[in-house]
């Protein structure tokens, strides 16, 4: 696969479908450039099953960007103005390409985790 990733709410206990994504490459001197975005599917994954593919991968620095306030807002959670999490961003590194890299996601308006998936 390459890199893919997956989002559970945690808050109402089901994935996180329709939460808006987007993928950045940093570069050495901390410039974001935009590698891909969209939104997650009805499992809470991105639609083809991966965020970049094992040829895409390069070692380096990258961010993934979730939209979370405006997804649990669209879900007619009432939030406060502004939220505690507008969006979450997760830095991560890439440093063997020949290796899968699973970016999980669990979140609610209050709080999120991270790890390093299979």
């Amino acid at each position: 696969m390459g890199l893919s990733t997956h989002v559970l709410d945690t808050a109402r206990g089901c994935p996180a479908a329709g939460m808006g994504w987007a993928l950045y490459r940093l570069g050495a001197d901390g410039a974001r450039g935009l590698l891909k975005q969209g939104t997650t599917n009805a499992d809470g994954r991105n639609g083809d099953g991966h965020l970049l593919s094992y040829e895409e991968l390069e070692v380096g620095r990258y961010q993934l960007v979730y939209q979370v306030a405006a997804y649990y807002r669209a879900a007619g959670v009432e939030l406060p103005e502004p939220p505690f999490l507008d969006e979450v961003t997760l830095a991560f590194g890439i440093w063997d390409v020949t290796k899968h890299y699973h970016v999980p996601l669990l979140c609610s308006p209050y709080g999120y985790t991270t790890y390093r998936g299979s």
